[in-house]
């Protein structure tokens, strides 16, 4: 008999329909070719007669590993007619294929044409899922292999299967997939593996653990294909074994695609109800992390472990997003709490937040103590992330947390200023929801974060050569030519014609051109009337065509500043910071900025209505008069403002209206340049003026406004050829007690070049200060190495000698560099 290949097409004893036709196009796209198919000649009548050799028994398995039915049939039967006699036996309708050795038979061949033997295994599938018989066929082989098991034989292999799974699944993953979750194959390893036999149970635990690697191993896109699979081990297991370690690495691996599938704006669709599915997770891991911070009698406690706060917060993640998403406008909810989610979420979050409360007591008392926060606490701070984020979901629960932090400020700060580094992914804006239950050196220090790692190789810093008596307009030019990149290096400074060069000459340059910028000569900004070292941006200097150029100038100069850790002795005004912050100027924040006209608008807004309104009231209109060097200025404050009279209805908006213009939107412009300057030296986005209060940014970029101690100076002094029992050391901190305030700054600047010590006192510095001896004349004027805060004295033989040498020291031309090295 002749064999030709033919097309389904042109089979003559084929005739198809409209389902024969989807399902060929679905056959199309299967996993391989179809076997070849033989074109039959007629029948006659005679030949219909079966005899017994090809009468054939063959075992019909349902769909997705269901019950399996015996069917008679013969090898000349069609296809199609035996899934008459299948449709007839079970009531399922022809709206499916059979599937035998991984290939689907065709409605129009007959079943010899497969090679079909006695007690032939067949598998009934849907249509719409047959375009992967050789995936089913492997789903089915697995559920086979899972019941062989059971019953006793040892002489399947069911990795094998699992192995051979998914090395064909590479083109089709997220389809043979589905096919796996379909076929129930979950459930059968998880039941193999809750059996009493210790082979079974060991190869279950291979083969899930092989699910889960493969898992891993893919690249991130492909990973979210596993969650549903993942998800529905950890349902099962949880079932089974939620105690031992097949359960934590199920959990570990569905933390991990978790992540993932958050990370995704495409995916995170996926998450919106499996909220109920992944708390247990996160019930399980709150458990543990209260255990950890609790227990303080366990010697063998090192803390809560960063794998599992991080997998703490790849499922709260997730479930927050589930909960909030919800609804599509969520708001927090009060107490009582309904029996769902977010009833029992609310007690693990109250158990989370206790527990941190006791272990920040602990750290507390340790730290009072003179001891020093260490690895045990560096979890902290995540968990109160976490604890935080949970915290929105309630009514109250921020206060909470805020109440706990601010209760706890002194650990608090610590946990911050030891955990908190640069270059961390975590932005650390969930800190400045508490910022009143931080304290100033943790404040300062989240705000520097925001700043470049000041390089100590020469190599990469912005080279300087300044002359002395051009110090401003050769500074600008240095500074505006370079990009932020060089800028960020850090700097080397030297002056013309002078030798030294190093930090103490960096600082002295920092001091002196800030003197220069702020000069109020300058027309670049006003000083305050009350505080002579604060200043505010100057409407006039707007005279100067390049004054933008100088704002933003002055913007990098003083970031390069707090980058090298150089108190100026500059402050500024209050509503310059608060523009710097982006926060509305009110009338309070002008109080020491313009006395006189803060004590107008205050009269304005607590006179009398009646006399306001009445013809002796202020004849006030919404217009603001301004006077710039020497010119008066009318601004309307609203369109047609000159005939909009102010009463005591409306009185208020123009207060508002008035300061605004004023403190605002005259100097809006310069403002912007120097944020935009200031932003140039960082390297993070975020804003780094939020992250302060104005008294900060006092200490920061002025230093500190106490009077000097000599005392703390003393301490921090240590001595080079003398003893601090020498009369010469005697004399020394005599003569400085009988100084001046200024004198005695002008002898640090001198010694430092240094005006303005940081609020801390000395400790702040970055080093301690020396007195070395100088073995020249005995007569000489002192010297000093300001880069190593080195002053050199000579041996002086009586009192009177050394002070006339450091009280002329002490005369402001004399300190700036005169003797400097």
């Amino acid at each position: 008999m002749t064999r030709l290949l033919t097309s389904l097409d042109s089979s003559p004893s084929h005739r198809s329909s409209s389902s024969d036709s989807q399902k060929r196009k679905l056959d199309g796209n299967g996993d391989e070719d179809l076997l070849p198919m033989m074109k039959r000649p007629k029948v006659s009548a005679k030949s219909l007669n079966r005899s017994e050799s090809t009468r054939l028994q063959v075992l019909v398995r349902m769909m997705s590993g269901g019950k399996t039915i015996v069917i008679q049939a013969d090898k000349n039967d069609t296809v199609e007619q035996l899934h008459h006699r299948i449709e007839l036996k079970t009531k399922i309708p022809k709206e499916h294929c059979l599937v035998y050795q991984g290939k689907q038979l065709r409605l129009g061949h007959y079943l010899s044409d497969y090679s079909i033997e006695q007690d032939s295994s067949l598998h009934l599938r849907a249509l719409k899922i047959t375009k992967h018989p050789f995936a089913w066929e492997l789903a089915d082989n697995i559920l086979e292999a899972v019941s062989r098991m059971l019953r006793g034989d040892l002489s399947v292999s069911v990795s094998d299967i699992l192995v051979t799974f998914f090395v064909v699944s590479k083109k089709f993953r997220g389809e043979y997939l589905e096919i796996f979750l379909s076929s129930s194959v979950p459930a059968a390893l998880v039941k193999l593996y809750a059996s009493s036999l210790e082979i079974n149970k060991s190869c279950a635990e291979r083969s899930i653990k092989l699910v889960f690697d493969k898992c891993i191993e893919l690249h991130d896109d492909q990973r979210r294909c596993f969650l549903p699979i993942v998800l529905e081990f950890f349902r099962l297991l949880r079932k089974v074994c939620p105690r031992n370690e097949l359960y934590v690495s199920c959990r570990n691996t569905l933390g991990s695609v978790l992540e993932l599938v958050y990370s995704s704006d495409e995916s995170r669709s996926s998450l919106l109800s499996i909220g109920d599915e992944i708390f247990p997770c996160l019930k399980d891991l709150v458990k543990l992390m209260v255990k950890q911070l609790v227990d303080d009698d366990d010697d063998d406690n090192s803390g809560p472990c960063s794998c599992d706060v991080q997998k703490l917060s790849s499922f709260w993640q997730p479930l927050s997003y589930s909960i909030q998403n919800q609804a599509k406008l969520f708001t927090p909810i009060a107490l009582p709490l309904q029996k769902d989610v977010l009833g029992k979420l609310y007690h693990v979050f109250g158990e989370l937040l206790n527990a941190m409360g006791k272990g920040m007591l602990r750290l507390e008392s340790l730290l009072a103590r003179g001891g020093a926060v260490t690895a045990q606490y560096s979890q902290y701070l995540a968990i109160l992330k976490i604890v935080s984020s949970m915290s929105e979901l309630y009514q109250g629960g921020e206060e909470r947390v805020a109440m706990l932090l601010s209760s706890r400020k002194a650990s608090f700060g610590a946990l911050i200023l030891k955990f908190t580094k640069r270059g961390e992914d975590d932005d650390h804006q969930w800190i400045f929801k508490y910022k009143e239950a931080t304290t100033f050196e943790s404040r300062r220090h989240l705000a520097m974060l925001l700043f470049p790692d000041v390089e100590e190789d020469y190599g990469e810093m912005h080279e300087m050569l300044i002359d002395r008596s051009n110090l401003l307009a050769e500074s600008f030019e240095y500074i505006t030519e370079a990009s932020a990149k060089e800028l960020h290096g850090g700097l080397f400074m030297q002056f013309k014609n002078e030798e030294a060069t190093g930090p103490g000459v960096l600082r002295e340059w920092f001091y002196l051109l800030c003197q220069e910028i702020f000069n109020p000569h300058n027309t670049l900004f006003t000083r305050s009337d009350d505080d002579f070292r604060r200043f505010s941006p100057n409407p006039a200097s707007k005279v100067d065509p390049l004054h933008p150029d100088y704002f933003e100038f002055t913007g990098r100069v003083i970031a390069l500043a707090l980058m090298h850790k150089v108190q100026v002795g500059v402050l500024f005004d209050r509503v310059f910071f608060l523009q710097l912050t982006g926060k509305n100027i009110g009338l309070e924040d002008i109080k020491d900025t313009d006395r006189i006209m803060y004590n107008s608008c205050k009269q304005i807004l607590e006179m009398d209505p009646e006399c306001f309104d009445s013809e002796a009231g202020l004849g006030l209109t919404f217009v603001s008069e301004t006077e710039v060097l020497g010119k008066r200025k009318t601004k309307e404050l609203l369109k047609g403002g000159k005939s909009i009279a102010v009463n005591s209805k409306n009185r208020e908006q123009y207060v508002n209206l008035l300061i605004r213009h004023r403190f605002a939107t005259l100097v809006s412009e310069q403002v912007k340049q120097f944020s935009q300057g200031f932003s140039d030296i960082l390297v993070d986005t975020a804003s780094f003026f939020k992250r302060l209060y104005v008294e900060d940014f006092d200490c920061m970029l002025g230093g500190g406004d106490n009077l000097i101690s000599i005392d703390d100076w003393k301490a921090h002094t240590e001595y080079n050829g003398f003893k601090k029992t020498d009369r010469q050391i005697r004399w020394f901190w005599k003569i400085l007690k009988k100084m001046t305030e200024e004198e005695r700054r002008s002898v640090l600047f001198f010694w430092t070049s240094t005006r303005f010590i940081p609020v801390e006192g000395f400790r702040g510095l970055s080093s301690k200060l020396y007195i070395y001896r100088l073995h020249e004349g005995k007569d000489h004027l002192p010297t000093s190495h300001t880069c190593f805060y080195r002053l050199c004295l000579p041996k002086y033989p009586k009192i009177a000698l050394m002070e006339q040498r450091l009280r002329l020291i002490a005369k402001d031309h004399v300190s700036s560099s005169f003797g400097q090295r």
